[in-house]
């Protein structure tokens, strides 16, 4: 028989909904008090502590900051924030079977976009730091330790130039979750390799050749991922 019982909502996650509508329809605007606890009480009629748990319900979704003392105030979520908050559940899925890969392909369809866009959207300014961005991997040939590092920035740059901050947050957050496979691919001669891939890159996208810039971004995440899981496979 199917089941068509809906799950009553408690207190909290009721006045949560509530004070959250409230700030998306303009009541409460970012930088705004919410009114005192006690206040909140008598407006919704509810206990203190289905107040409390509503206040640090919203606090986890980014919508309030509450502080020791003072009370809570209306504050916007960022991407960084969204990103961040998915951080557990990423942590759970890396470590499941196939997790990394499932992740790899997110980051080649994801940089693949950018390499793409980047060669038909770049301006000057953009070039200048992705040549700057080149010189410094460059430069941290031999230095596997500042060569991941220079890696990360190199691809940053293609992440900013879209103006879009969502994108900066999650190039943040897919160099964090896939550091143990850049950790495993790069040893003494890989650096190299990839610092050959990545000058194809730069080429490609100063030259305006977005299909280019796009093959040469594949190509280069494709061997990533090869390596990564001959590196793996070997120590079985």
């Amino acid at each position: 028989m199917l089941d068509t019982a809906v799950r009553q909502r408690k207190l909290y996650e009721e006045v949560a909904a509530r004070l959250e509508r409230m700030i998306a329809e303009g009541h409460y605007a970012a930088g705004d008090a919410l009114p005192s606890q006690r206040t909140l009480m008598e407006t919704f009629g509810v206990g203190r502590p289905a107040i409390r748990e509503a206040l640090f319900h919203l606090q986890k979704m980014g919508l309030i900051d509450i502080r020791s003392g003072t009370r809570a105030i209306v504050t916007l979520p960022t991407p960084a924030f969204v990103v961040d908050a998915l951080a557990v559940t990423a942590r759970h899925m890396l470590a499941a079977p196939g997790g990394v890969q499932n992740f790899q392909s997110l980051r080649v369809f994801f940089e693949v976009g950018l390499a793409r866009h980047a060669a038909e959207h770049a301006t000057a300014d953009d070039l200048a730091r992705f040549r700057a961005a080149l010189d410094e991997n460059r430069a941290s040939l031999g230095d596997l330790k500042r060569f991941e590092r220079t890696d990360v920035d190199f691809h940053f740059v293609l992440a900013v130039i879209p103006r879009n901050p969502m994108f900066t947050a999650i190039h943040a957050a897919l160099a964090e979750w896939l550091l143990e496979q850049r950790q495993t691919t790069l040893a003494p001669g890989e650096d190299k390799v990839a610092y050959e891939a990545h000058r194809a890159i730069f080429e490609a996208v100063k030259s305006r050749d977005a299909d280019r810039a796009e093959a040469a971004m594949r190509a280069h995440l494709d061997y990533v991922t090869r390596r990564y899981n001959a590196v793996v496979e070997k120590r079985r």
